[in-house]
């Protein structure tokens, strides 16, 4: 470890802050929007869902899709629309044979 004179302060401060700006700029980076949860409005996720947007709005009044309410806006998480969909599979006839089977 570098030992430094009192004069040599100032200047080792601004390396440690240059160092620290580097620091979070890469972390920023590593928690970027593209890495967020991403969240749609009704336009996007009606979009997203091959849907017409009024057709997601009686599914929103219907509380058939989840989506989260903040003041008049309604926003939707792309994760659960994901999975919304996905709980909406239905089995193939050779998988209920399968499970009828076993």
């Amino acid at each position: 470890m570098e030992t430094f004179t009192f004069d040599q302060l100032p200047q080792a401060m601004r390396l440690l802050h240059e160092k620290m700006d580097r620091l979070e700029l890469l972390l920023a980076r590593q928690h970027s929007p593209q890495d967020a949860e991403t969240i749609f409005n009704v336009t996007q996720a009606a979009a997203f869902l091959h849907l017409s947007v009024s057709t997601l709005y009686v599914k929103v009044c219907r509380r058939e899709v989840p989506y989260n309410k903040q003041g008049k806006r309604l926003y939707f998480y792309k994760s659960e629309l994901d999975e919304w969909v996905r709980k909406g599979r239905k089995k193939t006839v050779s998988e209920i044979q399968e499970e009828a089977g076993q």
